[in-house]
């Protein structure tokens, strides 16, 4: 035994092959259980047991699910079950624990059970009518299909929202998505996108052509390449709630010209903030803008970009007027709110068409925001970021790059939390993004415990994990820094606090330092998307400080040495939040 216990453990060794081992150890837990547990039974049915019905082979396929006791009453059937089984039993002894083995293992597993439901289903079929044809259904179709149509890439038809799913989208997921939201359509497209909307697409396609299935449901089609299966959404059942959330955004001075900045609009006596946010959100516009008796719809422009709001005391007035012949003709302010209509003006992306010259890493410590820069960085250029690493859950959410090798150069910029001098100089030029490592430390211990969008519980933090982590986490967070500014070619230095507290001029320079241009509408659309998939749900509050004083000494000594090391450089210092507390 000594022998392949040596050759897993130098196996495990390359690091290279960690992550495929830990894949391939995932998917083979529950197939290699069910092969212990049929080994059992072959073992007990060879002792000389003749009543099939009381083989333990038939309890135990029976008990999984793969066959039914009618389908184990067929001698050459279960003959032919225990020659597979016993195919799988003994592998030779070259060909074990490494890589190949692991792969054929899993292999021969999955093709086992395809032939025991394949002849499970020949079985049933005389059972059957003739010509009827099955099609699998995992979960209940809540709305009429209407067909396949056209989808034009720049500008999507149904753009009432816009959910991704790359592993689990299903037609009753999408369909239930744009019924909360209250939409008559649901689009599916590329067998993972959902699109909501009002307004059916102008371009009928041929049947044939949304051949894509869905990512979470075998059988059921979820359009085709630029192709749209639309459904018309029922009403949610009894009891279920419309996510009609309508968000106030505060009130502004109209713009000019309200008829060319609004494309859309409504004259209404005793209007009110429901009625005007219901068209709006029919319209399909994610601002509904209210005054008075008068509606109007739109998006955030350069007219209208809702950054100098005033006191809500000046839209009181305004709203209190119930006719048109009442509105004073010297007041122009107006309350504002977000529609649950996503602003979609800046939700298409793509790879780069060229390979890039520049080869530009978007540097981070892990907790520093780095999935919400990228976010914001896709929409404003209308390009995926790449990753160092490979996040399957932020695949599954959107993320494209992350599937593409990240020295491709199809991608705006690359992921990393990498340091070090070789990482570093692979790079022709760097997005270096900081945060305070108070928050940075609390970010990432989260996403380690609870995942992307979750918190760790209290007892995670009051457990020893947690001055463990700080420990070894707030030197990092001091030398990643220090690294990046000491063998970084080019670099430009983002701090996260300056990127929330001033979006749009600290995301302009960034796409600048990218070498792309962007109009400022894009980039107005962005912050009217600016949260993206992963924001987590508020700031939980505790009800302990999670940090002790020897924690605080010793991340208050890295960031005076980080604060050093930026002054070196002539750059601008961290924020004053910084500072040792």
């Amino acid at each position: 035994m000594a022998k392949p216990f040596f050759r897993l453990q130098k196996f495990l060794r390359r690091t290279q092959f960690l992550l495929f081992f830990l894949t391939a150890a995932y998917l083979m837990a529950g197939s290699l259980l069910l092969l212990q547990r049929s080994r059992l039974a072959i073992q007990q049915g060879t002792r000389g047991t003749s009543n099939i019905q009381a083989s333990p082979i038939s309890d135990m396929v029976v008990g999984v699910g793969i066959l039914d006791a009618r389908t184990m009453q067929n001698p050459r059937l279960r003959a032919k079950l225990l020659m597979d089984m016993d195919e799988l039993r003994h592998p030779t002894s070259d060909q074990r624990y490494g890589p190949r083995w692991l792969i054929s293992r899993n292999s021969e597993l999955r093709q086992l059970r395809r032939r025991w439901f394949h002849r499970f289903i020949n079985d049933q079929e005389p059972m059957q009518a003739m010509g009827s044809k099955v099609m699998p259904q995992t979960g209940e179709n809540k709305g009429t299909y209407v067909g396949c149509f056209s989808d034009d890439s720049r500008e999507k038809t149904l753009k009432g929202a816009v959910f991704y799913d790359l592993r689990k989208m299903t037609v009753s997921h999408c369909q239930e998505a744009c019924a909360e939201r209250a939409y008559t359509y649901a689009g599916l497209e590329y067998g993972a996108e959902c699109y909501c909307g009002n307004t059916l697409p102008v371009t009928i396609a041929k049947q044939e052509e949304c051949n894509n299935e869905c990512k979470g449901e075998k059988g059921s089609i979820c359009g085709g390449v630029n192709r749209l299966s639309v459904y018309r959404v029922e009403e949610l059942r009894a009891g279920a709630k419309r996510r009609r959330n309508v968000i106030y955004r505060g009130c502004f001075r109209a713009p000019e010209n309200l008829t060319v900045t609004f494309p859309a609009s409504l004259i209404q006596s005793n209007l009110t903030v429901e009625k005007c946010s219901e068209f709006c959100s029919k319209k399909e516009f994610p601002l509904a803008v209210i005054g008075g008796p008068e509606c109007y719809c739109g998006y955030p422009t350069m007219h209208f970009t809702l950054h100098d709001s005033v006191d809500r005391l000046f839209c009181s007035r305004q709203q209190n007027v119930s006719s048109v012949a009442e509105v004073p003709r010297d007041e122009n302010y107006y309350q504002v709110y977000q529609t649950p209509v996503q602003d979609t003006r800046c939700t298409d992306r793509k790879f780069l068409t060229t390979k890039s010259k520049v080869f530009v890493a978007l540097s981070s410590f892990p907790g520093a925001g780095n999935t919400w820069a990228r976010h914001l960085i896709e929409h404003a250029t209308g390009y995926y970021t790449g990753s160092y690493y490979f996040d399957g859950t932020l695949y599954n959410k959107g993320f494209k790059g992350e599937k593409d090798h990240w020295r491709s150069r199809r991608t705006i910029c690359v992921k990393t939390h990498e340091s070090g001098k070789r990482e570093i100089e692979m790079f022709d030029s760097a997005i270096l993004l900081i945060r305070n490592p108070y928050k940075s430390l609390m970010a990432e211990f989260n996403r380690k415990c609870a995942g992307h969008l979750g918190y760790a519980t209290d007892r995670n933090w009051k457990s020893k994990e947690w001055p463990d982590f700080v420990n070894s986490y707030a030197s990092w967070w001091a030398s990643h820094v220090i690294d990046w500014l000491k063998y970084g070619k080019h670099l430009l230095v983002v701090h996260y606090e300056d990127l929330k507290q001033n979006l749009i001029p600290k995301l302009k320079e960034m796409v600048e330092f990218l070498n792309m241009t962007v109009t400022e509408d894009r980039l107005l659309c962005v912050e009217n998307n600016r949260d993206g998939n992963f924001k987590r749900s508020g700031a939980r509050q505790k009800d302990f400080e999670p940090f002790t004083q020897e924690m605080k000494d010793l991340i208050n000594k890295y960031i005076l040495t980080v604060e050093e090391a930026l002054k070196r450089r002539n750059l601008t210092g961290l924020p004053r939040e910084y500072l040792p507390r």
